[in-house]
């Protein structure tokens, strides 16, 4: 899913305490633009906005965005790293086996079975990582004969 509406990205890198940069701002915007992207279609995206920029400035970026909670990093199984902007709740992801597209499923409403642990160890869960498999409407349509 990707979206048009413009981003204001100055206030949130502000907001999350970073340095408001040309390539933050284009990163920022790429990955609300193109939900669930892979790094190759954010260096485009980038690169179409700020002309050169280095894959490494961009994995930097991502790796900052990252780490102060702009962006969440998601790795379904047999798949490249994938960026999102949609963060601050735990929601989870169907990917087609077929395609490798990948949506959102939100949490089931005023219940969330998945973060109560059997046995949480110890640990303070705030967050449960649940994948659904299966094939997206056009993979599960057969071809026209």
């Amino acid at each position: 899913m990707s979206t048009d509406a413009p981003l204001d990205a100055e206030p949130l890198l502000r907001g999350a305490g970073l340095r408001v940069t040309r390539p933050r701002v284009a990163v920022l915007t790429a990955a609300h633009r193109h939900s669930h992207a892979d790094t190759e279609t954010i260096i485009r995206a980038v690169r179409e906005d700020l002309g050169e920029v280095s894959t490494q400035a961009v994995y930097d970026v991502l790796r900052v965005l990252t780490t102060a909670g702009l962006l969440r990093r998601i790795e379904p199984a047999g798949s490249v790293a994938r960026y999102e902007a949609r963060v601050g709740d735990n929601h989870h992801h169907v990917v087609c086996r077929g395609c490798g597209a990948i949506a959102d499923v939100d949490c089931a409403v005023d219940y969330r079975p998945c973060l109560t642990a059997s046995d949480d160890h110890g640990y303070v869960i705030d967050e449960a990582e649940v994948v659904y498999w299966g094939l997206c409407p056009a993979c599960a349509t057969p071809p026209a004969a």
